[in-house]
């Protein structure tokens, strides 16, 4: 009787050991996760890599980070479907063209590819949730901002990117708030394609020939607010308010110049981060179906949409943000 009492109690111990290491091991060689980015060059989706492989090297999973060496929305759809034919585990998309897109998305998750978009969405095709900003409310405290500095009254130029969702919320949000003060007029939205050159080129032309008509400057987007930024220094104009958007080295500089009044600063590594780490849990614990709308599901197991927030970054506070995120590169991984 002792004997056997001795091989039960033996037995469980292996059996509860089994299922703790199991628990500690939760990841295997099969899992490889997938980040497309929308352009590889710009340091915002550089930013959002680092978050992606970080949160990889922690579960101790493969991952790549892939995308279009410039705005390239063909060239994103194709590196989308390679991710899938290489068999992917997940995929975290940063969509360009939500209309080009839609069809590789849906075919992604119809072949059990669990897709989730960050930074824009596409929310006419199959992908399970979005994570980003709050694009509305970005616009809206641009806004706020913007005709703080104008003092209500002013003409303003907007740089954008007009088919992405994203940047079309952020320009809503910029106009509810702008509502307030009907002397701040948009004569003109300009689509940059992708192309900080068109940036530099309007911004010029502005100068040259529009000066006293153009008493403001809004960047939708990361790369047209620098532009506009080093042509207003090259010609020494001064008295114009500039709206940025996203923290990449450059901007940051025009704000401690004081050329550019503010930016608002998004978080590509907390999107890729935690994108990574929900695309895992989704392989751990798959939903019952992959191809269903869980938005409209009371007692979904993901959610909608996830909000990772944004900050208006000044003088007031560039030197502290800067000095974060040197704190953050050098943090042991």
């Amino acid at each position: 009787m002792l004997l056997s009492r001795r091989i039960l109690h033996s037995a469980a111990v292996a059996v509860l050991l089994v299922l703790l290491l199991s628990c500690g091991s939760a990841h295997d060689s099969d899992e490889y996760f997938v980040l497309v980015s929308a352009n590889l060059q710009v340091s915002y989706w550089k930013t959002a890599g680092s978050g992606f492989s970080n949160a990889a090297a922690q579960m101790k999973v493969r991952s790549d980070f892939t995308g279009p060496q410039n705005y390239d929305p063909k060239a994103e759809r194709d590196a989308l479907d390679q991710a899938v034919q290489k068999k992917a585990t997940g995929i975290l998309l940063g969509v360009t063209d939500p209309a080009l897109l839609k069809d590789s998305i849906d075919k992604a998750v119809a072949a059990g590819v669990p897709v989730i978009t960050i930074d824009s969405d596409a929310p006419s095709s199959k992908r399970l949730f979005f994570i980003g900003t709050n694009n509305y409310q970005a616009g809206f405290t641009g806004g706020q901002r913007l005709a703080q500095e104008l003092k209500g009254k002013g003409n303003v130029v907007v740089f954008t990117m007009p088919d992405q969702s994203n940047l079309q919320d952020r320009l809503r949000g910029y106009k509810d708030a702008l509502a307030r003060t009907p002397e701040i007029k948009i004569t003109r939205v300009v689509d940059i394609q992708g192309d900080p050159r068109i940036a530099f080129d309007t911004a010029t032309q502005i100068v040259g020939k529009e000066r006293d008509k153009v008493n403001a400057f809004v960047c939708l987007e990361a790369q047209s607010g620098k532009e506009v930024a080093s042509v207003l220094n090259s010609y020494h104009v001064t008295g114009k308010v500039v709206i940025a958007m996203d923290t990449d080295q450059e901007t940051l500089d025009w704000i401690k110049k004081g050329v550019i009044a503010a930016t608002i600063a998004q978080k590509p590594y907390t999107m890729a981060f935690v994108g990574m780490q929900m695309l895992d849990n989704l392989y751990h614990h798959k939903p019952s179906s992959l191809d269903k709308d869980w938005s409209k599901d009371s007692f979904a197991p993901i959610p909608s949409l996830v909000d990772t927030g944004s900050d208006l970054i000044d003088k007031s506070n560039v030197e502290s943000f800067i000095q974060a995120g040197k704190n953050m590169a050098s943090a042991p991984k």
